[in-house]
């Protein structure tokens, strides 16, 4: 077969284009850069995750999430314009271009993910226990060996009793209308320990040192990540790329300062040589 000189010019003309990267337009990143701040949606009332300071200032650990993309961006982790949302915001909020990115203890699902696209993890969440650090029992051993003597405090919800039993099948369920009393059921007596969220537990337990400690299980995982808009690869993979080296690399010393001072632990720095995340 004979090809003339014009159709083997447009055929290689063709493959190039084919074989071009395709660009995003109008990237997320790009507008953001231009503008020259980080638009995040987050709370403010939900400690030790996002809540005001004595000052008036906006902190917690999801914040800090904030701070290390913004230090991303513009090699500054103060360039943030906060948009404080309700929880049922989160999302609409993405899709409707109010916010770059929302960070908000927000809890992977399926469901979700068809509407935004989550980042990758910077939190894996559970339920814990706390116990007193002179109490009865001396760990989650102990109290599953109790049975049926123990008491557990929780914070009231239709899923609450089923959730301790998974951990502590006889134990009794005292079920309470807010966060504070269930602390105060433990401190009075009235409960042998107190099931909530680990992160809950851990900032309380940071706030009175010395008079509380972790029963050492944990169950119900559930995993955090921050949230962008669907469809825009460049803005996903630069905000992935924040996140991992906080967590991995150049911003890790900040990443584990953040986890010391909201959750009261000290974290093992990433092992130099090969990247663990092919192991």
């Amino acid at each position: 077969m004979t090809i003339s000189f014009r159709t083997g010019v447009m055929s290689l003309a063709a493959a190039a284009l084919l074989s071009t990267p395709v660009l995003a337009e109008g990237s997320k990143l790009d507008e953001v850069l231009a503008r020259g701040h980080l638009v995040l949606g987050t709370g403010s009332t939900n400690a030790p995750w996002h809540f005001k300071s004595a000052d008036d200032k906006l902190q917690g650990f999801d914040v800090d999430m904030g701070h290390i993309i913004a230090k991303a961006l513009f090699g500054d982790p103060e360039k943030i314009e906060y948009v404080n949302q309700s929880s049922d915001a989160r999302i609409p909020n993405i899709t409707t271009d109010k916010v770059d990115i929302t960070c908000q203890f927000m809890t992977v699902t399926g469901e979700r993910a068809q509407q935004v696209a989550f980042t990758i993890p910077y939190y894996r969440e559970g339920v814990g226990l706390m116990l007193k650090a002179d109490g009865k029992y001396a760990d989650y051993a102990a109290l599953k060996t109790a049975g049926s003597s123990v008491t557990i405090s929780v914070l009231q919800n239709v899923y609450a009793e089923a959730m301790v039993h998974a951990a502590l099948p006889e134990a009794t369920v005292d079920q309470y209308d807010s966060v504070d009393l269930i602390y105060q059921a433990l401190e009075s007596g009235r409960a042998d320990a107190v099931a909530t969220d680990q992160s809950s537990l851990a900032w309380y337990m940071t706030q009175n040192p010395g008079r509380y400690k972790d029963a050492g299980y944990g169950w119900n995982p559930q995993t955090y990540a921050c949230a962008v808009n669907r469809g825009d690869q460049d803005w996903l993979n630069f905000v992935n790329t924040a996140l991992h080296e906080a967590m991995t690399g150049v911003e890790f010393d900040f990443y584990a300062k953040s986890f010391k001072t909201w959750f009261g632990k000290d974290l093992t720095p990433p092992q130099i040589g090969f990247p663990v995340e092919f192991k």
